[in-house]
């Protein structure tokens, strides 16, 4: 067994023991006095999140339930919506609100928390989910507690001594991927608070140091291949980093790198609007706080045009950016939020979008889950309507692409990128070729997309017909012209774009973006579909995006 099979098992048999009445009696221990430090936090809230919340108003990933303080477990609600819930991330929100009431708000929530939802739960007490708990509780501190009462006061630090002793138990079981290092990091942090702790800070600190090694590859992508989540661990990384330094501690070397890895990767991953792009399951997020990470990471590595470890492509000239994918999904086990959107493409020029994913709605629930996750969802060749990632009913990914190559070359700024990938050759003998041209004042993307047949390809179905998707972002109008030739599309700004091709249908379709927050926007797809011919290309497509000037 692998060591991660190993740790899975540990922590299913342990759940047994947890879930005992007697289990809350081995954790108890001498609860400290007081901090030794309070963690830094000074990440932001949402003032008007923050007060619905004082009014009994709880919205999390779209969905809203309303109830008093002792409404802990809504009836017909998601695990992902309790996970934000019983993580207690939202005490930065009453305090963006600020003032006494917002401060006797939070008290009270967790005062209540402690006197009835301290015993085990198996979502509440998922090792990521507990630390994000214990980071919210440390953090904000100084809000909430430091005022409070000494039988306050004392409850709270004997609860967090137990929950950190639990959490020591338990790891590196329980959680994986961008949760481990989450819960590694509120690990080390609750040892650096708590007095007589240095244990759980060398605990923390080495399964940190793992976690990295394993986690964030060597170009600094992190293997989830997700932007929003690369945004998430840089932050844990900056946040145990800040705490070392204000407990006057050594930061190890490990920490260091990561850091300086991960930032220059997120760097890559925006567009020039300073939003991200949408590529598994990532969201865009806002602009300022990303901005605001990037301040405190204080990595000054610039953004890499290549990352051939994590898959993605950059081209920048003039003020048009184009994202490919060009890796393979992620590993099995980390799969489970991944999109089947090998080889799709993102366009932006200055801080407008033009072609874009269709992003992921939060949460993940029906009916975008699936939806959301499928190729016709992102700007890329589909075969016969079928996903380059086959998606299993338990979510995670079947058949996949496991070759995929990219070649780049580059001559007087002008870039050009070509790769491949065999998504298709298991179910159809196909492999999906894209090549995409920039010209270095960024007035001219040109694209090639290829089907070609594997010679050694035998007893598989007959694929019919393809369909090449560009999805439009939703502020940009599009109209066929030129006899359905091509498309105009025009831009808030007035800018205009064309998108032409030869041979083949082109047509406009509705589309969705899922790209913002919580909300579900009507867009528009330019969709390019023909029949598989014989021989050895199947089907091909050439394809321009040109600039066309105003007219005088």
């Amino acid at each position: 067994m692998t060591g991660n099979v190993l740790q899975d098992l540990r922590y299913g048999m342990g759940k047994l023991l947890y879930a005992s009445p007697v289990y809350s009696y081995t954790l108890i221990g001498r609860a400290p006095n007081e901090l030794v430090i309070v963690p830094p936090d000074s990440w932001p809230g949402n003032a008007e999140r923050g007060s619905a919340i004082s009014a009994g108003e709880w919205s999390f990933l779209g969905e809203t339930v309303r109830g008093g303080k002792h409404a802990w477990r809504p009836a017909g609600i998601s695990d992902a919506w309790l996970a934000e819930l019983y993580g207690f991330d939202w005490l930065r929100d009453l305090r963006a609100v600020g003032g006494d009431a917002a401060r006797r708000r939070a008290r009270d929530l967790v005062a209540d928390w402690m006197e009835n939802q301290a015993g085990w739960q198996e979502i509440a007490w998922r090792p990521d989910i507990l630390a994000t708990r214990l980071f919210a509780w440390l953090g904000q501190h100084d809000f909430f507690c430091a005022s409070a009462d000494d039988d306050y006061r004392r409850q709270y630090l004997a609860v967090i001594a137990r929950q950190t002793k639990h959490l020591g138990r338990v790891l590196p079981g329980g959680t994986e991927g961008a949760g481990l290092i989450r819960a590694a990091k509120v690990l080390a942090v609750a040892g650096l608070a708590l007095p007589g702790n240095e244990t759980a800070t060398r605990q923390g600190l080495k399964t940190l140091e793992r976690a990295c090694y394993r986690q964030i590859l060597p170009d600094g992508g992190h293997i989830s291949r997700n932007p929003q989540t690369q945004a998430q661990i840089l932050r844990d990384l900056v946040d145990v980093r800040s705490a070392l330094l204000a407990a006057e501690y050594d930061i190890p070397a490990f920490l260091l790198s990561a850091i300086d890895r991960a930032a220059p990767f997120l760097r890559m991953l925006r567009h020039n609007d300073g939003c991200l792009a949408l590529f598994n399951c990532s969201g865009e997020s806002e602009d300022w706080l990303i901005d605001m990470l990037l301040a405190q990471a204080d990595a000054r590595g610039r953004a890499p045009t290549s990352a051939p470890h994590s898959g993605f492509e950059r081209i920048v000239a003039n003020r048009t950016v184009a994202l490919i994918d060009t890796g393979t999904p992620p590993q099995a086990g980390l799969d489970i939020e991944a999109h089947a959107g090998t080889l799709s493409l993102e366009v932006s020029v200055g801080k407008e979008r033009i072609i874009t994913n269709c992003g992921a709605r939060p949460g993940n629930r029906e009916p975008w889950a699936t939806v959301q996750r499928s190729s016709a969802a992102h700007s890329t060749m589909i075969v016969d309507d079928t996903n380059s990632s086959e998606i299993l009913s338990d979510s995670t990914f079947g058949r996949r692409p496991k070759d995929v190559r990219i070649e780049r070359s580059e001559d007087d700024g002008n870039v050009w990128v070509s790769a491949h990938h065999d998504g298709y050759a298991a179910a159809f003998g196909l492999v999906h070729e894209r090549r995409i041209y920039m010209a270095v004042d960024g007035d001219d993307i040109r694209g090639e997309d290829l089907l070609k047949r594997v010679e050694s390809a035998d007893k598989v179905r007959r694929a019919t017909g393809f369909a090449l998707r560009f999805h439009l972002h939703p502020a940009v109008r599009a109209s066929l012209v030129q006899n359905g030739s091509s498309v105009l599309l025009r831009l808030p700004s007035g800018a205009g774009w064309r998108l032409i091709t030869e041979g083949d249908t082109v047509s406009l379709a509705e589309s969705i973006y899922l790209g913002e927050s919580e909300e579900v926007r009507r867009s528009e797809q330019i969709v390019i579909s023909g029949a598989l011919k014989g021989g050895t290309v199947a089907a091909r497509v050439k394809w321009a995006l040109k600039w066309v000037p105003k007219k005088n």
